[in-house]
């Protein structure tokens, strides 16, 4: 019975994701059709889509693998400081990101920094970077198949094509109808799953939550663990994730569902939305102490949400219909973000890397190059987690957080500071941003990707704003200001 339910849910699943991807497809007739839309969606729809997209496996399987391991320390981390820094990002820097005056829609972050600073080499230059972008489709990648391999009983490799070939193909289809569309509706189903989750851990919040840490062991308990390679003082617990996750949102995927909005009056809607559904999301990183109270021993961290709700949903048929029902959500989880992630590269590779050096408008031919990136896009990320890292969150992290570690001071000086800033100073602090992150982390011994990239950002930060007060003060006359940012 439970067996049966079981894939009638999937094919369910599948086939409702398959006729929004058709109506999407529908949509989608141009590069900026299938980039960002038509800017037809509501603020509400938008903003569900906006908070899938953020929450993806990371959240929903990955991460909760942290605090397993390194106890309220990763929890104030992701789930405290995480969430701050997301919410000042997005309040901060939304109305100015998309109040910026063109003749032409804005189709990606490269394409904003391109009309902002008024250089086509800096634009080629952050393309490029957010390129690494493939890190964070592989950690997803891995962590649906794991879900699909423990769902259905298959191997991890056979469930990783079986989930590259239907995201893939709908997205394909799509663009950003199917990824908003879907989104709403994994979103929607994420919610639900995400509070059954929490709420089957409430014998541990009957008031005695923190004994049950302290049961484990002192430093679990600590805010700051001495034990944690990770998690071990102030900035590497609270400052480096604020940060990080502040920079976090002007990944191609995030910021840009700013563009999907008619006009500003809908932003407000759009943020409420967005930060209530992931403040409803942020509560799965209690899965991590669940799985350690109920004394579950589980020797790889990627593997905590997948065992913890086998173990607490799987003793019966209703339990394992349940349990298949949060597999499902849990695998929309990554879907939702996965999707985001390749509408955006497959647009920024076009609009941005391509038709440039082609003399060619945002035509059609646009829209059929980005169907071919798609694919190429497709055997990369398949390639690369055929084999994956140990501890793939960590591998994303690399990557994904020198994206923000780049785009930290380009995108927040080119909201919130009026007039023309020299293209020279920013790309010089993306290099910086970048770079730093890198050789802290790949060279310097400094384990924890957050804590590498944070101080980057910061060092980025502090040169571009010597540079620019610097070249202000030797400018001859005051640089006459343009408007376009609210």
């Amino acid at each position: 019975m439970d067996s049966l339910f079981k894939y009638i849910l999937i094919a369910a699943y599948v086939i409702l994701t398959y006729l929004l991807s058709f109506w999407g497809w529908r949509k989608a007739r141009s590069l900026a059709g299938f980039s960002i839309g038509n800017r037809d969606m509501s603020a509400i729809l938008v903003g569900l889509t906006l908070a899938a997209s953020i929450a993806s496996t990371a959240t929903f399987v990955i991460n909760p693998g942290f605090v397993y391991t390194h106890g309220m320390s990763a929890f104030l981390h992701y789930g405290v400081a995480g969430f701050f820094g997301i919410a000042a990002a997005l309040i901060s820097l939304s109305k100015g990101f998309r109040g910026l005056e063109t003749d032409t829609p804005v189709l990606t972050i490269p394409h904003w920094i391109r009309l902002r600073y008024g250089s086509q080499k800096f634009s080629i230059f952050f393309a490029l970077i957010n390129l690494l972008s493939i890190t964070f489709v592989v950690l997803i990648l891995v962590g649906c198949a794991l879900l699909c391999s423990s769902l259905f009983g298959i191997t991890q490799k056979a469930a990783l094509i079986w989930v590259l070939l239907f995201v893939f193909s709908y997205v394909l289809m799509g663009g950003v109808y199917a990824h908003a569309y879907t989104n709403a509706f994994q979103g929607g189903l994420m919610v639900v799953i995400c509070l059954i989750i929490f709420f089957s851990g409430t014998e541990y919040l009957d008031g005695n939550f923190f004994t049950w840490l302290e049961a484990v062991s002192p430093n679990f308990a600590a805010a700051f663990n001495p034990e944690s390679t990770l998690y071990y003082d102030a900035f590497s617990v609270l400052i480096s994730s604020f940060l990080i996750t502040f920079a976090l949102m002007m990944q191609p995927h995030i910021l840009t569902k700013v563009l999907y909005l008619k006009d500003a009056s809908q932003v407000r809607t759009f943020l409420t939305t967005a930060l209530t559904t992931g403040l409803i999301f942020s509560l799965m990183f209690f899965v991590g102490f669940f799985a350690r109270f109920k004394g579950l021993d589980i020797a790889e961290q990627d593997k905590v949400v997948v065992t913890y709700i086998a173990a607490e949903f799987g003793s019966s048929i209703l339990g394992r219909m349940l349990l298949a029902l949060i597999s499902v959500a849990l695998l929309a989880a990554g879907m939702s973000t996965l999707d985001g992630i390749l509408v955006a590269l497959s647009a920024m590779v076009v609009n941005d890397l391509v038709l440039p050096f082609r003399n060619s408008s945002l035509s059609n031919q646009g829209l059929a190059l980005s169907r071919y990136v798609l694919v190429a896009v497709a055997l990369i990320a398949l390639l690369l987690a055929w084999n994956p890292p140990p501890l793939v969150g960590l591998f994303a992290q690399k990557g994904v957080y020198g994206i923000a570690a780049a785009s930290f001071v380009p995108i927040i000086f080119g909201v919130w500071i009026r007039g023309p800033i020299p293209t020279w100073i920013a790309a010089t602090a993306a290099a910086v941003g970048l770079g730093g992150h890198l050789i802290l982390n790949l060279f310097l011994n400094v384990r924890n990707p957050s804590v590498s990239a944070s101080w980057a950002m910061i060092a980025s930060l502090v040169l571009a704003g010597l540079l620019l007060w610097i070249h202000r003060m030797n400018a001859k006359k005051p640089e006459p200001t343009t408007g376009g940012f609210s």
